[in-house]
């Protein structure tokens, strides 16, 4: 199928607007192209965790929507809706520095929207681990190592967000031979398999979105992992009895928790009953910001004692032991 593509060139500060514009001209898709980096908590709501590197944002943009080319129909058929949205470019140019506002107009050919990003995902290393994704091949130097694979396009996270580096990190750290791990928000499921990777006898695994439970099992499935070695529940185990029964009690070594620090504050209130004399908390999510905040509340419970610190960027791990 050809598309026709019309092509605005415009400035960053005016995307946002251009596109509310196209919107209410009833163009429902666009593509916006620029140097702009997502921030964090931006690539956590896509529930992707990777950035890709992009040249410095130099402030211009590209706004981009595409017509299906019917049968015999040309860019002549579109001249109405060019035409009001040169005139949307003029009112908005009164008040908003839109940049040339051009438009270039071409013929393309279906895209690979799916596919297209896989351009900027490759493997990379934390420690001897390698994370590589699903579409790439195990190479020589990967070999007798720790190897994960994953597809970020269904995962939530790929582990090379800080967060989660921090966590694998003290996992490479803390985990021995036939340990139980207790994986609280486990989303796409790579830390408890990280874990059976280093050693662990099993993981169980709890999160709220039923979709984690897909995302956890595919994982699993592809790196391997039987699935008497791992599971996932649907369900909070802060309160609700049925998923701390379900947990168990006194039983993990590990106790591994990559969510939001206002998560991570009653969690660390109730996780204790759960983990076994000397066992590890291992938890990041916290911006450092609040971090003191997080230790405090954390000391609140006189079973645990916090053992290590680390950071990352603007991230904070915090691991805390059982007394």
């Amino acid at each position: 199928m050809k598309w026709r593509r019309y092509t605005i060139k415009t400035t960053t500060e005016a995307v946002d607007i251009i596109s509310s514009e196209l919107d209410d001209l009833g163009i429902e898709g666009i593509e916006i192209e620029d140097n702009v980096q997502l921030t964090q908590e931006e690539a956590k709501t896509m529930f992707v965790d990777f950035i890709p590197d992009l040249p410095e944002d130099d402030g211009t943009a590209k706004v981009s929507f595409y017509i299906e080319c019917e049968e015999g129909s040309t860019f002549e058929d579109d001249a109405k809706l060019i035409s009001d949205v040169k005139d949307r470019l003029k009112e908005i140019s009164a008040y908003t520095n839109i940049g040339e506002g051009t438009i270039s107009q071409s013929e393309t050919e279906d895209k690979d929207w799916i596919n297209n990003w896989k351009q900027y995902w490759h493997t990379f290393s934390i420690g001897d681990l390698y994370i590589k994704p699903t579409w790439e091949e195990v190479t020589e130097e990967m070999k007798g190592h720790p190897v994960l694979s994953i597809d970020p396009g269904t995962a939530f996270g790929t582990g090379s967000h800080e967060t989660t580096r921090l966590v694998i990190k003290q996992i490479q750290k803390y985990v021995k031979e036939g340990m139980e791990v207790l994986d609280v928000g486990c989303g796409s499921g790579i830390l408890s398999v990280v874990a059976l990777k280093y050693g662990a006898k099993h993981a169980f695994g709890t999160d709220l979105d039923p979709n984690a439970i897909i995302a956890s099992e595919e994982n699993s499935e592809v790196n391997g992992i039987k699935p008497e070695q791992f599971k996932v529940i649907e369900g909070n185990i802060i309160d609700d009895p049925k998923v701390q029964e379900d947990a168990g009690f006194e039983k993990y070594d590990i106790v591994v928790a990559n969510i939001l620090a206002d998560v991570l504050e009653p969690l660390s209130k109730e996780i204790t009953q759960h983990m076994k004399k000397g066992a590890y908390f291992i938890t990041s999510g916290i911006i450092d910001s609040k971090e003191e905040e997080v230790k405090a509340v954390f000391l609140e419970n006189s079973q645990l004692e916090i053992v290590e610190v680390n950071h990352d960027g603007e991230w904070v791990n915090v691991t805390a032991r059982k007394i």
